[in-house]
């Protein structure tokens, strides 16, 4: 329950029942995060406007390291909704419950590409301590690792984005239930 006023699905209109309905139409189901913005439905549309051109538009990043950074940071804020969301996100592109099991307690033991594992430090970094001595250290490494400046910029987007959603769904009270896990298009 959220620690806010929030409009259901059922008792919208206007502006915001046309910004649930192109959800749902997009995205296969209306999460509490976008209902627990429905005092704002300008918010909800900027909101996913970012958040479809960080996690869908056109990156050096593949979707599956886009999950992984969002899951990495959701972890390190103890933000379990968001979490559960992409973790199921980031196991879409693995299939593989073991490896998500195992990247999910200690993300260095699971099997990771070196370019990958250095992502998800730097997702840890940022998110622990934005000021980290060593960044440009690990930014340089990330490089030679294959990744470009391109790459980098959107994974410190990714990096931030996560940590305002994790603060938006921890200070509102979202929490979600297990039935809104299915549904969801993730590629």
């Amino acid at each position: 329950m959220a620690y806010i006023e929030t409009v259901d699905y059922e008792k919208s209109d206007g502006k915001l029942r046309e910004v649930y309905d192109h959800l749902i139409d997009t995205r296969g189901k209306l999460a509490d995060l976008h209902q627990v913005q429905s005092l704002d439905p300008e918010a909800i549309i900027r909101h996913m406007d970012l958040y479809v051109h960080l996690m869908y538009g056109k990156s050096p990043l593949k979707r599956e390291q886009r999950e992984m950074i969002g899951v990495i940071v959701s972890i390190c804020n103890s933000c379990m909704y968001c979490v559960k969301h992409h973790s199921a996100a980031l196991n879409h592109f693995w299939k593989d419950n073991n490896r998500l099991g195992t990247f999910l307690r200690d993300f260095t033991k699971a099997e990771l590409s070196e370019a990958d594992l250095l992502l998800c430090l730097l997702s840890e970094q940022l998110t622990i301590r934005p000021a980290f001595e060593g960044k440009e250290e690990m930014i340089r490494r990330i490089k030679d690792k294959g990744l470009d400046d391109r790459a980098i910029l959107d994974a410190t987007t990714i990096i931030a984005y996560f940590n305002f959603v994790n603060r938006l769904v921890l200070g509102l009270g979202v929490e979600g239930d297990d039935k809104e896990q299915s549904g969801y298009t993730y590629d």
